[in-house]
């Protein structure tokens, strides 16, 4: 079932839709985007993911070049997507860590939604981690659940857009008049 037949009360099940009910300034999918969607600040909140927080790790695990980890770590803690802290290992000498704020640490389902669609569509047979309860030890999936918890089938979502967040998009799209 595609989610985009399923706007409710908006259009007939089978009418195409022409265009994005909400505007790009108002979406906050689009807003996402903007501040990880790039290859290399996708890789590194993986790496953060999994527990990488030092520059030089980064580095080493991502082959990345130097510059371009640094902005992209400058620019994921701008963000508030992760903390810059100093730590210092003895006999060392002072250095830099990233660690995942609230913010970053919450970017774990929509990636984790990410590996199991890759791991259906792309990866075959190699599933190279699972998801796993470690009070129950059953394998765990990302899925639609609704306010109580309770799972719901995709043929049961309907997505509802705000009026107003319509009408100001419908009004951006209306071409101008000159008087």
């Amino acid at each position: 079932m595609n989610l985009q037949l399923r706007y409710a009360g908006v259009m007939k099940d089978d009418a195409p839709i022409r265009r994005s009910p909400v505007s790009l300034a108002e979406c906050n999918l689009s807003r996402s985007f903007e501040l990880i969607g790039d290859r290399w600040t996708l890789l590194i909140l993986r790496s953060a993911q999994h527990g990488l927080r030092r520059f030089d790790d980064f580095q080493a695990d991502l082959d990345i070049p130097r510059t371009v980890l640094s902005a992209r770590l400058a620019s994921l803690v701008e963000t508030g997507i992760m903390d810059k802290r100093a730590y210092r290992e003895v006999g060392q000498r002072a250095r830099v860590e990233y660690p995942l704020t609230k913010m970053g640490r919450a970017l774990a389902l929509p990636f984790m939604a990410m590996t199991q669609w890759g791991d259906k569509y792309l990866g075959g047979k190699k599933l190279p981690l699972t998801l796993r309860s470690r009070t129950t030890g059953g394998k765990i999936s990302v899925a639609y659940v609704d306010e109580k918890g309770r799972a719901v089938d995709m043929t049961d979502i309907e997505i509802v857009i705000d009026p107003a967040a319509r009408r100001r998009a419908a009004k951006k799209r209306k071409p101008r008049t000159s008087a």
